[in-house]
C-alpha cells in the first residue's frame, strides 16, 4: 500500500476510535457500558466506518456529517460479532486477539451488550448528526440502517448460516449467506455515505455494486484465512469453519480457485469506480487491502 494511502487509513482510524470512545461513555450500571466499550474499542480494521466517511467525502468534499452514522455502523458490526461469538452461535473464545465478550464478562452480559448496541447505535445517528443535514436524509439513513440490521439482511444471513451447518447447500444459498451476513454492512456503509454526500441514484447504485463485489471478496478471503492462518495472525480461532461443518468458498471451489475469485472481484470493484468516475485512493486502497490480506 502506498504511504499516502496508508496515512489516510491511519487518520480515519484515529478519528473513528476517538469518536467511538466519545459516543460510548461509562454510565450506571457500569458493567453493561464497560462490556459495550470492551468490544467496540477492541481495535479492528474499521473498514465499514472508513468506507462511509470516505464515500461521503468523495461526493461532497466533507465527511463530518457522516461521522455519527459511520460510528453507528461500527457499533452494529460489533454487536453482530458479540452475538456471533456466543456459545449458541459460533462459540468462539477469541476475537481480535482478545477474549470474546462472553468470556471477559458473562454470557448474559454479552447478550445484553449486543442488544444495547443495536438500540444505541440509531440514537447516535439521530442525536449526533449535524442539524445541517435534512431530517429527510437522516430518516433515509435510519431506514437503510434498520433494514440492514434486521431480518431481511444481517439476521437473515446469520439464520441461514446456522441452519446450513453440516448440510450440503447449493451455491445460491452460500451466496445468500455471504451477501447478507457480510455484504449487507459493506453496502450499508457506502450507501449511507453516498446519501449523506448528496449522491444521485445512479451513483448510489454504482457504489452498491462496488460494495457487493468488495464484500464478497472480503468474505472469500476470510474463508481462505480460516484455513491458512494461526490464532496469532487471525485474532480469532482458525479452522472453525471445518470444525463446525460450514460450507465455504474453499469447500466449494478449493483454495486456488477461491484466490482467483478474490482477485477477479477486487478488479471488478475497482473497475466500477473507474467507470463511474469515482476517484478515491482510499476506496481503491480498501479493495487492495482485501486482496493483500494475510491476517
Amino acid at each position: 500500500m502506498e504511504q499516502s494511502v496508508k496515512k489516510q487509513f491511519e487518520d480515519y482510524i484515529k478519528l473513528i476510535e476517538q469518536k467511538l470512545d466519545e459516543f460510548l461513555p461509562v454510565k450506571y450500571p457500569q458493567e453493561i457500558w464497560e462490556s459495550m466499550r470492551y468490544s467496540v474499542l477492541a481495535g479492528g480494521k474499521r473498514l465499514r466506518p472508513m468506507l462511509c466517511l470516505e464515500t461521503c467525502k468523495v461526493l461532497s468534499g466533507s465527511y463530518e456529517q457522516a461521522i455519527p452514522t459511520a460510528c453507528a455502523i461500527e457499533m452494529l458490526h460489533t454487536q453482530s460479532l458479540i452475538h456471533d461469538d456466543l456459545p449458541c452461535m459460533d462459540n468462539d473464545d477469541y476475537r481480535r486477539g482478545k477474549l470474546t465478550n462472553h468470556k471477559k464478562f458473562s454470557e448474559s452480559t454479552a447478550v445484553l451488550a449486543g442488544d444495547a448496541l443495536l438500540s444505541f447505535a440509531p440514537q447516535i445517528i439521530i442525536q449526533k448528526t449535524p442539524d445541517s443535514v435534512s431530517k429527510d436524509k437522516v430518516l433515509k439513513v435510519l431506514e437503510e440502517f434498520l433494514i440492514s440490521a434486521g431480518a431481511e439482511k444481517l439476521i437473515a444471513g446469520q439464520v441461514v448460516d446456522i441452519d446450513s451447518e453440516g448440510k450440503q447447500i447449493d451455491k445460491e444459498t452460500l451466496n445468500f449467506i455471504h451477501e447478507n451476513k457480510t455484504g449487507a454492512l459493506f453496502k450499508l456503509s457506502v450507501r449511507t455515505g453516498a446519501i449523506l454526500g448528496n449522491a444521485d441514484e445512479k451513483t448510489i447504485n454504482a457504489l452498491t455494486m462496488f460494495a457487493e463485489k468488495m464484500g464478497l471478496a472480503f468474505q472469500i478471503m476470510d474463508d481462505i484465512l480460516d484455513v491458512t492462518s494461526t490464532l496469532e495472525e487471525l485474532g480469532k480461532t482458525p479452522g472453525k469453519d471445518a470444525k463446525e461443518q460450514k460450507v465455504t468458498y474453499i469447500s466449494f471451489y478449493g483454495l486456488e480457485e477461491s484466490k482467483k475469485q478474490v482477485a477477479s472481484l477486487c478488479k471488478a470493484a475497482c473497475d466500477i469506480l473507474e467507470e463511474n468516475n469515482i476517484k478515491s485512493e482510499v476506496l481503491t486502497g480498501v479493495v487492495k487491502s482485501i486482496s493483500e490480506r494475510v491476517c
